[in-house]
Order: structure tokens, then C-alpha cells, then sequence
């Protein structure tokens, strides 16, 4: 069982780095404590975590804690799924979403993605 090492716990502090700045394209999962559907999700994102490792970075933001973040890409109802890519938001998932559905999104960034080396 995944202990979710792969899921990033994002706060005010750290999404400019870990989001806006990453290398990687950049699934966040906006969400609180209180969501039901929120909590059908979480197994799905941490799965995608562990698939997607060293690809794609995965992390989640609870809304109640960062809600100016939240306000900030006018997240109306969660969970929301936010893909982002070379600083940018280019797609997103609102609502529980089946896995395949994300895999496929996700499978779409890493063809846009330019496939860097590091040197």
C-alpha cells in the first residue's frame, strides 16, 4: 500500500515553486476535509502519483487552509483537478473523475512536453 510519499502537500508558500516553476507537468488537487467526493478521489490522485513517478509531480491543496489559491484559478466546486504545464493551467477535471479519463490528460501533457535531459 502506498504510504502517498509521491503526493506533494502544497501550501501558500510552496505553489509558486512547485507548480508555477516545475519542470514536470503538474497535476493539483484541490480539496478539503469535509468533501465526500474529495475522499473518493484521493485514491485515484495517489495512484497516479505512483504510476506517473518522476514524469508527472502530483500534489494536493486543501482549499480551506489556501483559499486565495483556490480563488486564484476560481475553483467553484471540488474536488477540482488542475493540470499544469510550463507555468500554465491547460486542462482540468472538476468533480470525481475516473482514472482512465485522468491518465488520458495526462498522457496528453507528456506529448506536448519537450522531453529535456538534464545536462
Amino acid at each position: 500500500m502506498s504510504n502517498h510519499a509521491d503526493v506533494l502537500t502544497l501550501t501558500a508558500a510552496t505553489f509558486q515553486q512547485e507548480v508555477l516553476e516545475s519542470d514536470l507537468p503538474v497535476l493539483v488537487d484541490f480539496w478539503a476535509a469535509w468533501c465526500g467526493p474529495c475522499r473518493m478521489v484521493s485514491p485515484i490522485v495517489e495512484a497516479i502519483a505512483e504510476e506517473f513517478a518522476g514524469r508527472v509531480k502530483v500534489a494536493k491543496l486543501n482549499i480551506d487552509d489556501h483559499a486565495q489559491i483556490a480563488t486564484r484559478y476560481s475553483i467553484q466546486a471540488i474536488p477540482t483537478l488542475l493540470f499544469f504545464q510550463d507555468g500554465h493551467l491547460v486542462d482540468q477535471a472538476v468533480g470525481v473523475t475516473a482514472k482512465p479519463k485522468l491518465v488520458t490528460k495526462i498522457n496528453r501533457l507528456l506529448q506536448r512536453a519537450p522531453q529535456q535531459t538534464a545536462s
